[in-house]
């Protein structure tokens, strides 16, 4: 086990590139499954979850290898293999295994999913769609099991507006019999990215990003190469830290247009931002006015984006509120902040953020993915060190994240944790 070590007060400067985004490649890789021949998947972020989608693959008889970001995927020998525990429980978006073994083999049995704890995911969506389609699906000993004679295109309007429940949807529908129809589907640019590489394997699919999507079902697909898009997570997340802590940073590989909402927000607090063809360049913001955030599905704020942003609003001179309208349970990095000095309360499903604070380097603890990044942005806010444990969490979205931030000029580095170390945290 490791722990993170950031030293405070070293300005960021430079050029840092962003990775495939996570929330795509844990969709595409099992979209793979699908196929009759050889898939290849370029720009994939070097992430724990990854590594344990592939371990998922071949338990089911995939041939895959992965290498430099590229990955190979031979679905030729796969069977609906049984995956009722093991790595299944460690990973939020094993539940993409359900919609695609569905799609090729009518039948799986996936363990119910892990990942971040930010208070309830319930998949009730994803089983109504299966449903719809004429699978049944029963839940026994905290395994879906899922079963059809064969799959039947059908109209499925969404209660909720999931981005899961869409893309699993479009995995179990494109080889259905007929056409299906999914009303209030989500619109976040990942689906566009699954439904592109869909189309490139033979599927019908017309209307992804919008909120109705068109699928007319094929009898097979075949293999192709699909290039992911750049992770807009990953992207705004450097953003955020160049404002807080930069002297002039370009964020390279991005599609500015996945931004804007982000983008719109650090401009009214006053930070320069040029916008290029697949860049972005973050100048140095001299004073930070305030602002209120209220997370919203894409377009608006993302939800992944506003752990981190609290933190760098601790800088910022003035009262604001945060309220995340997607996951209410979304505050565990307030309490670690705190730690370090920061002014800020919850109230319901908003936090409270009062400054400018100047944080002060303290031992904290990552509880999900993006209270990680938030923890590692206040380390570099931060008078003296800042050791940040749970780590598993931030390797769980962020490939090479502390070589990335050395290149810009911070001091960060990571540590064996001394037994002593590792059982405190453990009872804590």
């Amino acid at each position: 086990m490791e722990k993170l070590k950031i030293e405070g007060g070293h300005s960021l400067k430079g050029t840092i590139k962003v990775d495939g985004a996570k929330n795509s490649a844990v969709a595409l890789v099992p979209a793979a499954i699908l196929a009759e021949s050889p898939i290849t998947i370029e720009g994939l972020p070097d992430i724990s979850d990854i590594h344990m989608l592939k371990g998922l693959l071949e338990e089911i008889g995939g041939f895959v290898t992965f290498e430099d970001g590229e990955m190979i995927i031979d679905p030729t020998q796969m069977t609906a293999m049984p995956l009722p525990n093991g790595k299944v429980k460690k990973l939020r978006a094993s539940y993409y295994l359900m919609g695609a073994l569905l799609g090729r083999f009518n039948k799986a049995v996936i363990g119910l999913p892990g990942g971040c704890h930010l208070g309830p995911r319930p998949i009730d969506q994803h089983i109504k769609g299966f449903e719809a389609l004429g699978a049944e699906v029963t839940n026994e000993q905290g395994a879906i099991y899922l079963r059809a004679n064969e799959l039947r295109g059908a109209r499925i309007y969404l209660d909720v507006v999931s981005v899961g429940a869409t893309i699993n949807i479009m995995l179990a529908a494109v080889r259905a019999k007929g056409q299906t129809i999914i009303e209030n589907a989500a619109k976040e640019p990942e689906i566009i990215d699954v439904a592109t590489l869909l189309s490139n394997m033979g599927a019908n699919i017309k209307g992804a990003g919008t909120d109705v999507i068109r699928i007319d079902g094929v009898d097979q697909l075949h293999g192709c190469r699909h290039t992911i898009i750049p992770d807009r997570i990953e992207a705004g997340t450097f953003m955020i830290m160049a404002a807080a802590a930069g002297e002039g940073v370009v964020i390279d590989n991005v599609i500015p247009l996945h931004l804007e909402s982000l983008t719109a927000k650090l401009r009214e607090m006053n930070v320069p931002i040029e916008i290029g063809e697949d860049s972005v360049f973050v100048g140095k913001a001299e004073l930070l006015k305030t602002v209120d955030i209220k997370t919203l599905v894409y377009p608006g704020f993302p939800t992944d984006l506003q752990q981190p942003f609290t933190s760098l609003l601790t800088k910022a001179d003035g009262s604001a509120i945060v309220t995340d309208t997607i996951y209410p349970a979304r505050f565990k990095h307030i309490d670690e902040l705190r730690r370090m000095g920061a002014n800020v309360k919850t109230e319901g499903r908003s936090a409270i953020v009062n400054g400018p604070v100047v944080l002060q380097g303290a031992k904290v603890k990552a509880s999900d993915l993006r209270a990680g990044a938030a923890l590692v942005l206040a380390g570099l806010m931060a008078e003296g060190i800042t050791e940040v444990t749970g780590l598993e969490h931030i390797d769980r979205g962020y490939s090479r994240l502390t070589e990335k931030l050395t290149a810009l000029g911070a001091n960060i580095w990571r540590e064996e944790m001394s037994e002593e170390e590792f059982e405190e945290i453990k009872s804590s």
